[in-house]
């Protein structure tokens, strides 16, 4: 093993990464080479028990003036390959012929005019989504040169897992980079200038969310609590249930009372029961998080332009499709493990519907379905009648791409307002006037040929076609 620090630096610099980027990401390496420990042990943590619930809280009379301080962050540097999207997967489409990046700006624009013409939209693009997404923002000339609402993703060299040098893959050098992680949000806040811009036009305060999480509307309920909570960084949290209890949860540092993230790469195996309590582990991020810039600025400086989160090391292969090229580390950081950075970071508690994120074909029926409404403000809500609750959708592996699932909603989109539980497995195309309710269940067991289930309602039962 060898330290790589000057291999690295040059080839970043060739690169023309920013100064802010190559240090931030030397400081992860520095960690990976000394093997450092991500670990939390138990031992050192306490649960979060109680946190204030946002619900208990009103809208200040003085929102309009903390609007006017405000900027707002989308992380859209993900494609949507996983649905077979060889694009921004914010180019999806939602509702109707609206994608999540339509709804997006739609949202921005509505508050723009109704409420805060001084408001400012940013999206964090990748190298991968930088291209797509200014094609798509130039259909709202409103807004602006598309160059000017972009917030470049850093690239990170990939590291070999021998050699701990940046790896070299001539067939396409493309794969030799990686994205960092969005915790990278910060390093690309500092050293694109956007930052000081910001601050020069008297920005105090920043939204940041995912473009797949609808449900993560600029709350003026939410602005007004963290404006007058005088926190330098709030987390909006919700409560985990039985199929969360894998995922990360928020606690609170031993030595200094400091609020934290574990996920589950660092918890220790004799921890992962309790690491797997949700009654003692309540709470996890929605990453949807609130920043003072004020005090991100004067963290950055005192750390030399580093925020130090914690490392996320993955182990792949320098080409994720071919198992046998070399195995690297890619080094990345999450932007939610910020809140250990600041002194007196806070979280609130935030319902469900504030964290809805689209990752499969079955999450992208679920909110094309009449489950959810768009309302004046382009927020998309499910409707009163769901009493906060989606119906549980699963599709079979037939539609893990979204060419399946445009073809099974080809002529219509069934009614899941009344239903609890959808399950389809096999192609089936749905006719116009469909409802469900309850549990239904669809199956075409012929896996080579397209059925159409006749229009009708159905209550509690399974259907064979």
């Amino acid at each position: 093993m060898r330290d790589a620090t000057g291999l690295i630096r040059s080839k970043m610099e060739g690169e023309g990464l920013s100064e802010t980027a190559i240090r931030a990401f030397l400081f992860q390496y520095a960690k990976l080479v000394a093997h450092e420990s991500a670990d939390i042990p138990e031992a050192t943590i306490e649960p979060v028990d109680q946190l204030p619930k946002i619900e208990d809280y009103e809208e200040s009379g003085r929102v309009r003036t903390y609007l006017s301080q405000t900027a707002v962050v989308k992380l859209n540097g993900g494609l949507g390959t996983g649905m077979g999207l060889e694009k921004a997967k914010s180019l999806l489409r939602v509702r109707g012929e609206l994608t999540f990046l339509d709804i997006i700006v739609r949202q921005f624009l509505y508050l723009r005019h109704h409420l805060g013409p001084d408001l400012g939209l940013f999206l964090m693009n990748s190298f991968s989504t930088s291209a797509d997404t200014r094609n798509a923002l130039a259909r709202y000339p409103e807004l602006g040169d598309p160059a000017s609402l972009e917030l470049l993703q850093n690239k990170v060299p990939k590291i070999g897992v021998d050699s701990f040098a940046p790896i070299e893959w001539p067939q396409n050098p493309q794969l030799e980079w990686c994205p960092p992680g969005h915790g990278d949000i910060y390093t690309a806040l500092a050293g694109s200038g956007l930052l000081e811009s910001l601050r020069a036009r008297d920005t105090l305060y920043l939204f940041v969310s995912n473009s797949d999480n609808l449900g993560a509307t600029l709350d003026l309920r939410l602005l007004s609590y963290f404006v007058e909570s005088g926190a330098p960084f709030l987390m909006e949290v919700t409560r985990r249930t039985p199929v969360d209890r894998k995922g990360g949860h928020l606690a609170r540092r031993k030595p200094d009372g400091r609020l934290l993230l574990r996920e589950s790469a660092q918890c220790p195996e004799p921890d992962l029961e309790a690491f797997q309590d949700i009654s003692r582990h309540r709470y996890f991020n929605t990453n949807n998080l609130w920043v003072r810039l004020d005090v991100l600025e004067s963290v950055l400086k005192a750390e030399n332009g580093i925020l130090p989160l914690p490392l996320i090391r993955n182990q792949k292969t320098v080409d994720p499709r071919n198992k046998q090229s070399p195995k690297v580390y890619q080094l990345e950081t999450a932007m939610g493990a910020a809140v250990e950075c600041f002194e007196d970071s806070t979280a609130v508690e935030v319902p469900r519907s504030r964290f809805a994120p689209v990752k499969t074909t079955s999450d992208l029926l679920t909110v094309r379905s009449d489950a959810y409404a768009l309302d004046e403000a382009y927020r998309l809500e499910l409707v009163a009648e769901r009493q906060g609750t989606p119906p549980v959708v699963e599709l079979s592996g037939d539609y893990k791409l979204v060419d399946a699932l445009d073809e099974m909603l080809a002529r219509a989109v069934p009614s899941l307002r009344s239903c609890e539980g959808f399950k389809v497995d096999g192609p089936v195309r749905f006719s116009p006037d469909t409802t469900f309710e309850g549990r239904v269940s669809v199956r075409n067991h012929e896996a080579e040929r397209w059925k159409d289930l006749p229009a009708g309602h159905y209550a509690n039962q399974t259907l064979e076609l």
